[in-house]
């Protein structure tokens, strides 16, 4: 079978990930074999090829998988020739507070989804909602539930949240909007691009701000006075500006921080308000399958930028790398 592997580190590649001709592999006690149709590329996966994630090894990349069981091992069974979307959650663990130390990532060190058949334990398994495609399901498991966890577990949003999506373009942050949006809170963007944000202003944003724009903090204040949560992952600068829009017992919920540490946070307007800040990663499998339900109750469908062949994936590497487009980036086996 083909699957897209990182190799070792040395001098004869000129790029570490490479698709190769493996064994297919069997499945054992209470595993399942799975024809792969679909897979989606995340940020960690260029990451991962970059060299810039912790813990690096040979594996097969990728978290994010949807397809049909098409072997079983012993009691497993009442998968055969079902359609499934994959939790790239490995024991995560039994407090929902947080992942066990144990915990890792489907796509590396456990091999992941660009391949032509996984073997994954059959309790990493959810049906897939029929309200999805192929594509949208492959789309949703790693940024849906990281998205599903920052906007409900730590957020809070319910219905009549103020939101505020900080850089809108990214996986995760659509996501996070799209369930604001579900759950009737009144969400607002940012963005550094325009087209970027007219198309979320389409899907129902309340507002929409170029962050690019000296006076952005400015332009959110005027629109929407504060907000009761946060949603961020750039950190940086940014991060501080965002606490000082959050009103009395606001939240702000962050899950990257790409643009850095922030030189100074008003810690004064932070007890005086008893704003919290919350770092957040991933999410429990309860949380997996309540995200899973969530989507197929309110009919959400994952933004698609583009569907590539799996004989070209590379190309979506490079096409992330480049930081263009909108939408996951999904390949197909198909």
């Amino acid at each position: 079978m083909l699957a897209l592997r990182l190799l070792e580190k040395d001098n004869s590649h000129t790029d570490r990930i490479q698709l190769q001709d493996i064994k297919t592999p069997e499945p054992k006690e209470n595993e399942v074999l799975i024809q792969m149709q679909t897979a989606a590329l995340n940020r960690r996966d260029q990451w991962i090829r970059e060299g810039l994630y912790p813990g690096i090894r040979p594996a097969t990349l990728g978290s994010d998988g949807c397809g049909i069981v098409v072997k079983t091992g012993k009691n497993a069974e009442k998968w055969e020739s079902k359609t499934v979307i994959i939790n790239p959650n490995n024991n995560w663990g039994d407090d929902e507070r947080h992942q066990s130390a144990d915990y890792h990532i489907l796509g590396m060190p456990t091999d992941g989804t660009f391949a032509e058949f996984l073997c994954v334990n059959q309790d990493r398994l959810v049906l897939k909602p029929k309200s999805l495609s192929l594509e949208e399901a492959a789309a949703l498991p790693l940024a849906g539930l990281t998205a599903f966890r920052s906007a409900f577990y730590h957020g809070g949003i319910q219905k009549g949240s103020k939101v505020l999506i900080s850089g809108a373009g990214g996986g995760v942050a659509q996501f996070a909007f799209q369930f604001a949006v579900a759950a009737g809170a009144k969400v607002f963007v940012t963005s550094g691009d325009d087209e970027k944000l007219e198309r979320l202003e389409e899907m129902g944003a309340a507002g929409i701000v170029n962050y690019k724009d000296p006076d952005w903090n400015k332009q959110l204040k005027d629109k929407a006075g504060s907000f009761d949560c946060a949603i961020d992952s750039a950190g940086g600068e940014t991060f501080a500006e965002i606490i000082k829009l959050l009103g009395r017992s606001g939240r702000i919920v962050f899950y990257g921080a790409t643009l850095g540490l922030p030189q100074k946070i008003d810690l004064y307007r932070m007890f005086f308000n008893q704003i919290r800040i919350q770092g957040s990663t991933m999410g429990s499998d309860k949380e997996f399958v309540e995200m899973v339900n969530f989507v197929e109750k309110h009919k959400i469908k994952p933004i698609i930028g583009s569907i590539t062949p799996f004989s070209d994936i590379i190309s979506a590497f490079d096409t992330m790398k480049d930081g263009e487009g909108f939408g996951k980036l999904v390949v197909s086996m198909r």
